[in-house]
């Protein structure tokens, strides 16, 4: 039997070792994958909560979180002053700390908080994140596992988006003002004083200064299947330059530069040393073109330049209203497109090929929304080939388009090249869906006389009718290959028409299809001149001369259109659609072209994809189209292209 006595003395002895230990004993807690990736990943940007790396500086420098919240500017200074820390600890959590401040600032704008204070904040927290990048004792290929440089990588983004989209939607009249014969711009707000410039960046029509800047990170796009970026430094941004894609002025004109262009831009802080860039009131940004550079340097360090491929697009579709307007231009409603234009899918650009892309009847550009950003998508192409589509419409007969878009791209390409001299003016890539397909055969084909002779023949011309004839007629029947193609893809086409256009709806749709009235006026002229030059009509004519009926295959044009000799020196594919499986190939249709009017002998490959008409969309069709332009460089030697 224990004794009293003893039994107090154990107790008392295991009561002092208890608190003598200061309770340091050490627990094991299991954590979760969420809790994991929340502690070794989570900041202010991603849970909206300071990051464990700020948790662990402020506790060396003995403040808690509470605090620093109550009392940030107090808990920035202990920072800044600290010894306790080294640079990268200190900088990181400045930057992170001024980010938070930044946000809190920002949700309380509408409450007194002024703008100039929340854009002093941004910058702060951009130049402590610049200086934990570039100027503290490890450089960013020493710290490139890092999650850490990650994290602060996301503030510095971040806080130049802010500041970039702030500075121009607020400050745009002061910066245009300003700009100088070097296209140099500047403009204070509180205590600093920003330059820079655009120069790398090419606007629509000349402009220096965008009317506003998007953030990429902003914007999604419903009907897109992917969004395409690189990761790197600087703020993905849209330049705005015009509210709509179609304007007052694009009847006037053959082409359009992007409204929408996708550019870069980042913060660079003078100073060589840490303590200069900390210092300093000064700072200047710079917009880069990202289809044009993979990389900026910044204090020294060349580093991956981030971009958005797809924002800019995906804006230019959304914006672009062509889905309605193509609809109501075929019936003359609304604002009736009356002539091609050539739509240029980013900033012109001397040293990519170019890739031609023409949609189908009752269509528009939106044919190739994904098609376009797919090839986008591929760093390969995308650094070797730009992406022009043309509008055209597509009540108008075949004759008078083949004609008006072979102009449009002729005008487009001498506007940029007038000498033919660069990469973008050479080895052409003609890529058309249906009855763009047709048009882009007819574009690398030679007439002779297959078309004169049958008209000179059905409407017994000869003499002076015969000349006249000659004249009003020589743009829309003899006609060569496009020196500037090199290779075609033909997807869907009805090179030798189709029924559908014969059944009882199309020749309804047929009847109601207005043609704009300067092409009606001249399709007038010809049949006066044709059918009867002493008749006040040529209804007789222009009734069956618009796109539907130039489809069927009962046209005499489309049936002599096929038989045309397609230059030898562009190779040519066929991508086709089979919605009908259970028959032959040779008997198969994709619902709306017979694969026999789709095939062409001598094509250098063909692809059929289970697929009813509009096969460009489907993921086949991009990947074979993806395909043969990688032969096409290839076959070009357009893999020296240098960056």
């Amino acid at each position: 039997m224990f004794n009293s006595d003893a039994l107090r003395a154990t107790f008392l002895t295991i009561l002092s070792a208890f608190l003598l230990s200061g309770c340091a004993g050490v627990k094991s807690v299991s954590v979760s994958t969420n809790d994991y990736m929340s502690q070794r990943r989570g900041d202010i940007l991603t849970t909206g909560e300071m990051s464990s790396a700020v948790g662990v500086a402020l506790q060396v420098v003995g403040i808690n979180e509470k605090q620093c919240r109550a009392t940030p500017q107090d808990c920035r200074t202990v920072l800044a002053d600290n010894i306790g820390l080294d640079d990268e600890q200190r900088v990181s959590a400045l930057a992170e700390l001024w980010l938070q401040e930044a946000l809190a600032m920002d949700q309380k704008i509408n409450e007194g908080v002024l703008a100039a204070d929340v854009l002093n904040a941004y910058l702060e927290s951009a130049r402590h994140a610049y200086a934990y990048l570039f100027l503290t004792q490890r450089s960013p290929s020493q710290r490139a596992l890092e999650d850490r440089q990650a994290q602060v990588r996301d503030y510095y983004n971040f806080a130049v988006q802010q500041t970039v989209t702030r500075t121009f939607n607020h400050h745009n009249q002061n910066l245009l003002e300003s700009i100088d014969e070097q296209g140099q711009f500047s403009v204070a707000s509180k205590e600093w004083h920003i330059t820079g410039q655009l120069n790398e960046v090419r606007l629509a029509d000349h402009q220096q200064i965008p009317e506003q800047l998007i953030p990429a990170s902003s914007l999604t796009f419903k009907g897109l299947r992917n969004q395409y970026r690189r990761d790197g430094i600087g703020a993905e941004l849209v330049a705005v330059t015009a509210k709509r894609v179609v304007n007052k002025n694009s009847r006037e004109e053959a082409f359009s530069e992007t409204p929408f262009p996708a550019i870069t831009a980042v913060l660079r802080f003078p100073g060589d040393t840490l303590d200069e860039v900390l210092d300093t009131n000064e700072v200047e940004l710079l917009g880069f073109d990202p289809y044009r550079r993979n990389s900026v340097s910044l204090a020294g360090t060349q580093v991956p330049l981030a971009a958005n491929f797809t924002s800019g697009y995906g804006l230019w579709l959304a914006r672009s209203g062509f889905a309605r307007q193509s609809l109501l231009t075929l019936v003359g409603r609304g604002e009736v497109l009356e002539k091609p234009r050539v739509y240029l899918m980013q900033p012109y650009d001397p040293n990519r090929r170019v890739i031609i892309m023409l949609h189908g009847l009752a269509s528009s550009p939106e044919a190739w929304i994904n098609v376009a950003n797919e090839v986008l998508g591929d760093e390969t192409l995308r650094k070797n080939y730009q992406i022009w589509q043309v509008y055209y419409p597509t009540n108008a007969p075949l004759a008078f388009n083949q004609h008006a878009i072979r102009q449009a791209i002729q005008d487009t390409l001498h506007n940029f090249d007038a000498q033919g001299k660069n990469r973008a003016s050479k080895d052409v890539v003609l890529i058309g869906h249906s009855m763009g397909g047709v048009l882009a055969r007819l574009l690398i084909s030679e007439s002779g006389d297959s078309f004169w002779s049958p008209i000179v023949e059905t409407y017994g011309l000869e003499g002076e009718r015969k000349e006249q004839a000659r004249k009003k007629l020589q743009d829309y029947v003899w006609f060569k290959p496009m020196p500037e193609a090199s290779r075609a893809v033909f997807i869907a086409a009805p090179h030798r028409g189709t029924p559908f256009a014969e059944n009882r709806f199309s020749r309804w749709a047929a009847g109601i299809i207005k043609l704009p009235v300067t092409m009606l006026g001249r399709i007038t002229e010809i049949a006066q001149l044709l059918v009867d030059p002493s008749s006040a009509s040529g209804e007789a004519l222009t009734r069956p001369l618009n796109s539907i009926s130039n489809l069927s295959d009962q046209d005499p044009f489309v049936r002599l259109a096929a038989d045309l000799p397609i230059s030898n020196q562009v190779p040519y594919h066929s991508i086709i659609g089979n919605d009908t499986p259970d028959l032959s190939l040779e008997l198969s249709s994709d619902g709306v072209v017979p694969y026999k009017s789709s095939h062409l002998a001598g094509a250098q490959s063909e692809k059929v994809i289970k697929s009813w008409h509009s096969v460009q969309e489907t993921p086949e069709a991009i990947v074979e189209v993806r395909r043969i332009l990688h032969t096409h460089l290839h076959d070009t030697n357009g893999l020296s292209y240098v960056d």
